[in-house]
């Protein structure tokens, strides 16, 4: 069974859930039937990978919309703006096809434009209106996360940020625990590079797991959530699978691969 994590505003989101990221159009529609007859409960969309409709009919043909969370991001780009959030989001609405969708994040802090407070005024809107369930964001970093509080009054429930064992992120992390927003990881395994690391698949082979369940386990133990991808069935079966916690010695030889190394984009490089 998935673990849950609380929202600040009292509702839950299944910690690890299905990521949509580079998922092919034509393949997306099996990916989330595969993904929600595996257990995954939380499908994790946006604008720009170019799928929403497909994962909104698998989501309708699954026959258990009540029991999911579909998210989905605004982009962004080319403008950020109160009015673009509002625009797009009725884009992705149409191309989704539900009565509301659960969650809506900013994509980018795009700070250089410093526009992402009207943005995120935006998406309080939509909320408002009952289009939106949750709101959230992607990519923010403290600052950013400080000056929505600072000028809204509400920060986000999530913030989704590339982390894994190179970059755990831990001010970010930290700073989410002390105002109660959830660290949702995109890249968790490190874009599939960190499945090889010799350290990962020694502990893999001492836990019978697989690589991929030994990260996935690391970032529950944080505290965090997670949305790894794959196009293969078996593979999301396997990702979903529960294994036995970690011991202190495997956490320990995990923490060690700390680098800073990225897999994706920096949120300042951005723009």
């Amino acid at each position: 069974m998935v673990p849950r994590l609380t929202l600040l505003d009292g509702s839950s989101i299944p910690a690890i859930g299905l990521g949509l990221y580079k998922v092919p159009a034509e393949d997306a529609a099996r990916v989330v039937a595969d993904g929600i007859a595996a257990g995954y409960r939380l499908v994790d969309g946006a604008e720009l990978y170019g799928n929403e409709a497909e994962m909104g009919a698998a989501v309708r043909a699954s026959g258990l919309r009540d029991e999911l969370q579909v998210v989905t991001k605004f982009w962004g780009d080319p403008e950020q703006s109160y009015d673009a959030a509002i625009a797009d989001f009725a884009g992705s609405e149409a191309r989704i096809g539900l009565d509301v969708i659960d969650g809506y994040m900013i994509h980018w802090p795009r700070a250089p434009r410093g526009t992402y407070v009207e943005t995120w005024r935006a998406l309080q809107t939509l909320r408002d209106e009952g289009r939106v369930r949750w709101i959230g964001v992607a990519n923010f970093g403290i600052d950013e996360l400080q000056r929505l509080a600072d000028e809204t009054g509400e920060l986000p429930v999530v913030n989704q940020v590339e982390s894994h064992p190179w970059l755990p992120q831990h001010a970010l992390r930290a700073f989410h625990a002390e105002h109660g927003i959830v660290t949702q990881a995109w890249s968790p395994l490190g874009r599939g590079r960190l499945l090889a690391d010799p350290a990962i698949v020694a502990i893999a082979d001492e836990v019978d797991a697989t690589p991929a369940q030994v990260v996935l386990r690391w970032h529950l133990q944080l505290g965090g959530a997670a949305v790894p991808k794959s196009l293969h069935a078996a593979r999301l079966a396997e990702n979903i699978a529960e294994i036995p916690a970690l011991d202190d010695a495997a956490l320990a030889r995990i923490a060690a691969l700390e680098s800073g190394e990225r897999t994706g984009t920096a949120p300042e490089d951005r723009p």
